[in-house]
């Protein structure tokens, strides 16, 4: 067999094994930089923009480039993808400023880090957390479980608040990525699951709802990646909390973990 022969098989070979291997995926639970005050639990703002934060956020994506991400999939509204890769092109030329969101202030320069020439929304905004039905169902029932659910969202609200006000960005991201902290958010959702049980079932439709939303976010996530790919997945800690659920038990594909990389 001639030497040319032998290097043709052998990259071959290689290239066939590289292909069977599952797509890596990483996914990184954030708080919102730039807080639209939308969600259940409200918090307060934290400055992105200090000098060790934005040192931090630098440090934090390029040893996310160790991880040699093939793509970056980023919370955003799918139907801007033309106008945010515009941006992320400007953003490469020196021409767009970082706007205080964490799509921009991390997704951005970990892509940039990683020498890609775009980003990629997972996002889906068709459903959301379809809560009405189940909040008049408590209304005119008097619903002990919403009451437990007022008392529940009242302490995560303050325990998130008074990391805000004490934790640096670095200890932020870590607290949006500890298991303890993701079933704590998942079990907001079963607080309020018995509302309505047998009678119209307002509180288990609005948990479904929720999660309907996170497995069509989780099947974009699936849509993207290829055999070979090292995807780096950015969002908030609601969504992450129950992608990582399901994330772990994909047998298509292969988590990592982010906590090495803080």
């Amino acid at each position: 067999m001639s030497r040319l022969l032998t290097a043709v098989l052998s990259l071959f070979i290689s290239w066939q094994l590289q292909a069977d291997e599952p797509a890596q995926v990483m996914l990184i639970g954030v708080f919102h930089f730039s807080n639209p005050g939308k969600d259940v639990v409200k918090v307060k703002t934290f400055d992105v923009l200090s000098d060790e934060s934005q040192a931090y956020l630098q440090a934090f994506a390029e040893r996310l480039s160790a991880f040699k991400p093939t793509k970056v999939l980023l919370e955003y509204n799918p139907d801007n993808e033309a106008l945010m890769n515009q941006r992320y092109a400007d953003y490469l030329a020196g021409s767009y400023e970082l706007e205080v969101n964490e799509v921009y202030q991390l997704g951005f320069r970990i892509a940039r880090q990683a020498g890609l020439k775009s980003v990629q929304s997972f996002d889906h905004r068709d459903l959301n957390w379809n809560a009405e039905p189940m909040f008049e169902y408590a209304r005119q029932h008097d619903a002990p479980e919403m009451k437990d659910f007022d008392a529940i969202i009242a302490e995560v609200s303050r325990q998130q608040n008074l990391a805000l006000e004490t934790m640096s960005l670095r200890e932020l991201l870590q607290r949006c990525n500890d298991a303890e902290q993701d079933r704590i958010n998942m079990d907001l959702y079963l607080a309020t699951n018995a509302i309505g049980a047998g009678d119209g079932w307002s509180g288990a439709d609005a948990a479904a709802s929720w999660w309907q939303r996170n497995f069509r976010m989780y099947a974009n996530i699936q849509k993207a990646a290829r055999p070979g790919d090292r995807i780096i997945v950015i969002g908030g800690q609601g969504h992450t909390a129950i992608l990582k659920t399901l994330l772990s038990i994909d047998t298509r594909l292969q988590g990592v973990k982010v906590d090495d990389y803080f």
